[in-house]
């Protein structure tokens, strides 16, 4: 990844460089699998064609490998929106507003509506 993939991240928002570091860390991770699961389905798919008892055996295997990839990219997802979730919070602490940000990255005076 490049190391200007976030710039102009979240509004004009200062992003810290260790959760920044997190994020990039993580769509590597998830990359990865991804890539591999490209290679998984592949596999899947020849031995499905060649329609072999062997490969189709192995492909039982392949699948429950493939399903826990996903289940990894998700957890790695739900990680990345926590990081990101405790991230805004923190950086939002120190505005008295409690407002949103315009395109320009300046908070507004509206206050949040939580509905409840």
């Amino acid at each position: 990844m490049e190391g200007d993939v976030f710039s102009g991240f979240s509004n004009g928002t200062q992003i810290d460089g260790k959760v920044l570091q997190t994020f990039q860390k993580s769509f590597v991770q998830v990359q990865d699998i991804l890539d591999q699961n490209r290679l998984l389905i592949n596999e899947i798919n020849q031995n499905h064609e060649s329609k072999i008892p062997n490969n189709l055996s192995r492909n039982v295997g392949l699948i429950k490998e493939l399903n826990n990839n996903i289940r990894r990219v998700v957890d790695l997802y739900a990680d990345l929106s926590t990081s990101y979730t405790r991230s805004m919070e923190v950086s939002s602490e120190g505005d008295s507003s409690a407002g949103t940000f315009k395109s320009d990255g300046k908070a507004t005076s509206q206050k949040r509506i939580r509905s409840g």
